[in-house]
């Protein structure tokens, strides 16, 4: 006799994430939540690693790279309060679930990749997928109203904030002195400043390391 698992009701988990993870961490903005109540987590992970899809911590998705828990992509998104109609960036959009995100809530996005593997696991639809350095962001479709860096970094290159639009909002997870927190922040008059949200175990991304340098 062939016994077979119960397929997860994964329509009630996203219903669960939203109510019991999101909303109780600050998670807000209502597209915020109507997108992440709609877009398949779990399309977005390995097959190995679906049925906990929507527990709030970071899952693996090869290559030492991680999805991002629940509550810091909604906490995020929703300090950056994305709208319809703007353009956005997600630099190492890995397998392009906050991507999928930004593009349910009616954004025109653009996720930067440099891992081919990952990208082939999701396939976010109605996203211009590009590979690259993942530091020097992407120009070629800026300036961007939002740029997302999904993953936590130890500082943020010129060269990615220079692709926001006056105005534009980045988010992201910064490492300083040991502590990660998550950060938005904001460009105007052509300097860009941010400010912290709250500290987040978040795992860091490939590159993104301050290069230190002794004087004598």
């Amino acid at each position: 006799m062939t016994l077979h698992a119960p397929v997860p009701d994964y329509a009630a988990a996203r219903r669960a994430m939203v109510d019991s993870q999101l909303k109780p961490q600050g998670v807000t903005d209502a597209g915020v939540l109507a997108a992440m109540g709609r877009v398949p987590r779990e399309r977005f992970v390995p097959a190995e690693v679906q049925p906990i899809a929507y527990i709030d911590r970071a899952l693996p998705l090869g290559h030492g790279r991680f999805l991002s828990a629940c509550s810091v992509h909604g906490q995020l998104l929703t300090q950056i309060a994305p709208q319809a109609g703007e353009k956005a960036l997600v630099v190492g959009a890995g397998t392009g679930y906050a991507a999928a995100l930004l593009a349910d809530i009616g954004l025109q996005v653009t996720a930067l990749e440099q891992e081919a593997d990952l990208l082939a696991i999701g396939q976010a639809e109605s996203v211009a997928i590009v590979q690259g350095d993942l530091e020097a962001g992407y120009p070629a479709t800026g300036p961007y109203d939002v740029i997302l860096i999904d993953g936590a970094v130890d500082y943020i290159p010129d060269a990615i904030t220079d692709q926001l639009a006056p105005g534009g909002r980045l988010g992201t997870a910064l490492s300083e002195r040991g502590v990660t927190r998550l950060i938005v922040g904001r460009k105007a008059g052509g300097a860009f400043g941010y400010l912290s949200i709250n500290d987040a175990g978040v795992p860091a991304l490939p590159g993104f390391r301050r290069h230190h340098s002794f004087t004598f």
